[in-house]
């Protein structure tokens, strides 16, 4: 295997060894996100439904009251870069073990990117996201999507992921299947999945 592989290196440094090409300082922009239209926002909102979510669409002078709204009873957590008030909620400070987190009813995170084509979210655990383990443990998880963060396939999230970050891959309540096909949600992550699709504050004159 390694001769194999020294010999397709060597096969690659022949073929590069007239270009101009500086791969070493060739890089990829990961900021620029396609423009989401309404028509691959609707097609989110309808795939993430698919997976048995719950979806609601919101404009940003609701959020809040929406997000009340959806939050269980219990105690709530939320990421220490979330940037809309959850009053009461705990601010984690990446000191709750996993049984703590167990005792909590919700947590409220954001989002990185949206993917249309799939209905998935990816979380890449920046502060408005926080660590993984707020998003796997806690039994519900309200997560807020803005419209502008949708894309429309997997190709356009990978183009504004940053791949040395963590990312957590979310399509629908976590889930399994025995044998017999018999679907049982919350085993390995949250049984309940609340995302809130949010439009733009509207502007007034």
């Amino acid at each position: 295997m390694t001769d194999a592989r020294t010999e397709i290196l060597a096969r690659v440094r022949d073929a590069l060894a007239g270009s101009t090409i500086d791969l070493g300082e060739t890089s990829v922009p990961r900021d620029l996100a396609p423009v989401a239209t309404p028509e691959v926002v609707d097609l989110f909102a309808e795939r993430v439904a698919d997976y048995r979510a719950v979806v609601e669409r919101c404009g940003a002078e609701d959020l809040e009251d929406r997000i009340a709204a959806a939050l269980p009873a219990g105690q709530v957590v939320v990421p220490p870069g979330l940037s809309v008030q959850v009053p009461g909620a705990i601010v984690d400070d990446g000191t709750l073990t996993a049984a703590e987190l167990d005792r909590i009813a919700a947590v409220v995170t954001e989002a990185r990117v949206g993917i249309a084509e799939t209905g998935t979210i990816v979380l890449d655990h920046a502060p408005d996201q926080g660590r993984r383990a707020i998003s796997l443990v806690p039994d519900t998880h309200i997560c807020v999507v803005r419209e502008d963060q949708v894309v429309a396939d997997v190709p356009d999230a990978i183009g504004i992921l940053d791949p040395a970050r963590p990312q957590t891959w979310i399509s629908g309540p976590s889930a399994t299947s025995d044998i017999e096909l018999d679907r049982v949600e919350g085993v390995h992550g949250p049984r309940t999945l609340h995302v809130l699709v949010v439009a733009p504050r509207k502007v007034t004159s």
